[in-house]
């Protein structure tokens, strides 16, 4: 099985990339949001540690944005339970998909959190910061000190752009998109 790790910056076209792959994906931030959403062991750890924030059920993105905006320890805080969830959903995927010729693994902070493993192949995704600046304020939850919170928690691009094997230079255009796939899976599958 070839694992293939998606890294870039934040809005860069990340999960875009992943899809056009066409294998199975581990999507991290899916993930997240059903640990917020299904998880009330996950939510009694949260508010445990962060009883000021995190008062219901089901877990609200608001509340996760007030409590990382407040202080920049609760990030931490926040990312040390969900991350625990999120590589034992992790391991249950790959178990699942263990007869898969190739899984795509979406995870913001893969290289952070040392989920790769050696022989993991890199694909690093740039993209213009005028064009994802953009993108990132047509999203519905954009919020710029969110944004400025989690790039401190992340490598610098130029590290994950070192160790990457591949570069896809994500114009936004589907087309050119597909032909960095293609050429990728094209060497790796041979």
């Amino acid at each position: 099985m070839i694992k293939i790790g998606v890294l870039g910056d934040i809005g860069s076209g990340k999960s875009f990339v992943a899809k056009s792959f066409g294998y199975p994906i581990f999507d991290a931030d899916a993930e997240v949001a059903k640990i917020y959403k299904k998880d009330k062991k996950v939510f009694k750890k949260l508010k445990k540690k962060l009883p000021k924030f995190f008062a219901s059920f089901p877990v609200d993105k608001k509340d996760v944005t007030k409590a990382i905006i407040s202080n920049k320890m609760n990030l931490d805080k926040i990312v040390s339970i969900i991350h625990v969830e999120i590589r034992r959903k992790l391991g249950k995927f790959l178990k699942k998909n263990k007869n898969q010729e190739i899984l795509i693994l979406d995870i913001p902070l893969f290289l952070e959190n040392r989920i790769n493993k050696k022989n993991d192949v890199l694909v690093f995704v740039d993209a213009k910061k005028s064009e994802v600046l953009k993108r990132l304020k047509k999203r519905k939850n954009f919020n710029k000190k969110i944004i400025e919170k989690f790039k401190k928690i992340q490598l610098p691009l130029d590290y994950k752009k070192k160790k990457s094997q591949y570069i896809v230079r994500n114009n936004f255009n589907p087309k050119t998109v597909k032909k960095y796939v293609k050429h990728i899976l094209q060497e790796i599958l041979q």
